[in-house]
């Protein structure tokens, strides 16, 4: 699933491509597209015909375009789900094969497509906050800010980490204290900071804590300089190009390859229905301490 670098990336291509365009028309050429309109599909082409595209806008893994010039207070939202792309294409190329929904404009230029071949993601115009400049939809406004948020808060952040009762991988994983990391960046920062995804999070220190977000920041800003990671073709930006980090990853997918800081060989584990990968040196299975 594209975690927050990759999200970005599109997020980037839409504020190039789409803002300040006017809607002209909206197909829906499958339900499960816009399952979230609770009105269904003609209401969604309804709400969004006619409305001019703000600058896209992202909280972690989410993406939202405010809309104006039809009503005003409401967000086109999407999530990319397992396989969802959002590409900008001129009109005459063919179909893709999993288009979904398509957005004509009114200058007749490229159009916007969502394509989908798991359908597992979604497009919805939505409510927004009321008196929220960034138009964030409702349904997200819980959401935590991501690391590459300006308004990220990193003193409130390793004090809410330490204080939960959790592993550290399913604090990280935890939308509502950080967004948009997900099992590749997780496990990326892990390394980085050489602790294992079942270490407690009382256990650490506040310059571990610290170190951890430092790091998670450090890998998405990378990733994000080479367009984010791509292991298939169904993560691509809007104009359909992939992204490059996977050649740099220093755990993720790497089972049996030597660590790069210590040669042992990198290990996978079977963790929450997917997979954690660690060094076994560099990354020490926390001890578990005795009862009495």
């Amino acid at each position: 699933m594209p975690e927050l670098p990759e999200v970005e990336v599109v997020r980037r291509g839409l504020a190039n491509w789409i803002a300040g365009r006017t809607v002209a028309d909206v197909q829906v050429l499958h339900p499960r597209a816009v399952r979230r309109q609770p009105a269904g599909a003609a209401d969604f082409a309804a709400r969004l015909t006619g409305t001019t595209l703000g600058t896209a806008q992202r909280r972690g893994k989410y993406l939202w375009v405010p809309l104006s010039g039809s009503g005003t207070g409401f967000s086109l939202i999407g999530h990319l789900g397992m396989s969802g792309q959002l590409l900008v294409q001129d009109p005459s190329v063919p179909d893709e094969t999993h288009l979904r929904v398509r957005l004509r404009f009114t200058d007749g230029g490229r159009e916007l497509r969502f394509v989908d071949q798991r359908t597992f993601g979604g497009l919805a115009v939505e409510e927004a906050e009321v008196g929220d400049p960034e138009g964030t939809p409702v349904s997200i406004a819980h959401i935590a800010r991501d690391p590459l948020d300006p308004r990220f808060d990193d003193e409130a952040f390793t004090v809410s980490l330490r204080a939960r009762r959790t592993t550290v991988k399913r604090a990280l994983l935890d939308q509502t204290l950080i967004s948009g990391v997900g099992n590749i960046y997780a496990d990326e920062a892990l390394w980085r900071s050489r602790l294992h995804y079942d270490r407690p999070t009382a256990t650490l220190t506040r310059s571990q804590a610290a170190l951890l977000l430092a790091n998670a920041r450090d890998v998405m800003t990378a990733a994000l300089a080479v367009g984010g990671t791509s292991f298939d073709s169904l993560y691509v930006n809007v104009n359909g190009e992939s992204g490059y980090f996977s050649r740099d990853l220093d755990a993720y997918r790497r089972e049996q390859e030597p660590c790069r800081r210590c040669g042992t060989p990198i290990r996978r584990a079977a963790w929450m229905n997917r997979s954690s990968y660690f060094c076994p040196r560099c990354q020490r299975v926390p001890r578990i301490r005795s009862g009495g």
